[in-house]
């Protein structure tokens, strides 16, 4: 039985998605909801979002690299955006297959340039190290990985029933003050807390972040950085300078792992600099691509 999370009143439906921007595709886990854009023999690049917030966290970069003549695809991880939230453990397997299976089914075959924001991270980074000869080039923006200080109620979450109980109660304002942590100047962050709101109405949401927690999503990938850092395949990390969320000490690990990587630091900048800062990191994102 589905535990009630009374904010979740809406149900994701054909009809309801007819209405809605960009497009969707069925694959073996459900609906992924994804926006395609660009010269169609041009070189693609994907983008895929972190924990929670949805594709038009690339706005500005989906945008410019299109312009800039990249075939460009985002989409809405399952339990995100309006992606179908299906009854399934959501831990890297799901999400990698979910990129493989997307990447198919649209018909992109020649090597793909990733680029990975904040959980976005050890998704390309997993897809990278299952499929080396299909990535041309990975760019890693303020990744996840990493065994981080959690929350006095962590554990909680962990707990079968508490866990529900403690996301039904306490989990849903409190999301808004953890989006507001990823920027270093929050002075435009209305709009982006609106958009934000849409999701939370869609039934599944909390579930899916609850599992996304309890799969080890934001744990340690230590040894996938390890084995990206043994390829041949050029990397790219940006972090911001003021990330509060995964803190730019962070950033020392990955060089670490893929001493190979072209390392950039965005200054005035929190977890989310290509948004802050997009003419430095479209500039950037050009140079290497």
């Amino acid at each position: 039985m589905s535990f009630p999370y009374l904010n979740e009143t809406q149900t994701l439906t054909d009809e309801m998605r007819s209405e809605l921007p960009g497009d969707f595709i069925r694959l073996s886990d459900g609906v992924t909801h994804y926006e395609l854009s660009g010269p169609a023999d041009a070189p693609p690049v994907v983008l895929v979002h972190g924990f929670s917030v949805p594709y038009y966290v690339w706005d500005p970069t989906f945008a410019a690299l299109a312009e800039a003549g990249f075939r460009v695809l985002r989409y809405d991880l399952f339990g995100r955006g309006f992606s179908d939230r299906p009854r399934v453990i959501y831990d890297i397997n799901l999400f990698d297959r979910q990129l493989g299976e997307l990447l198919t089914a649209l018909g992109i075959i020649s090597p793909v340039n990733l680029i990975g924001l904040s959980m976005g991270g050890p998704i390309t980074l997993t897809y990278t190290d299952r499929r080396p000869e299909l990535v041309e080039s990975l760019t890693l923006i303020d990744p996840a990985g990493f065994t981080l200080s959690q929350p006095w109620y962590f554990w909680l979450i962990t707990l079968p029933i508490l866990g529900e109980l403690f996301f039904g109660l306490f989990v849903g304002e409190n999301l808004f003050t953890k989006l507001v942590e990823d920027f270093f100047d929050p002075k435009n962050i209305a709009e982006f807390l609106d958009r934000y709101r849409v999701q939370m109405s869609f039934q599944g949401f909390r579930r899916a972040l609850l599992s996304t927690m309890r799969s080890g999503m934001l744990g340690d990938f230590s040894e996938t950085y390890r084995r990206v850092g043994e390829q041949n395949t050029p990397v790219m990390l940006l972090w911001g300078r003021e990330d509060k969320t995964v803190p730019f000490a962070y950033s020392q690990y990955v060089m670490d792992a893929i001493p190979h990587a072209e390392f950039h630091t965005i200054e005035d900048a929190g977890h989310i600099p290509h948004y802050e800062q997009p003419g430095v990191v479209n500039r950037l994102l050009l140079n290497f691509m």
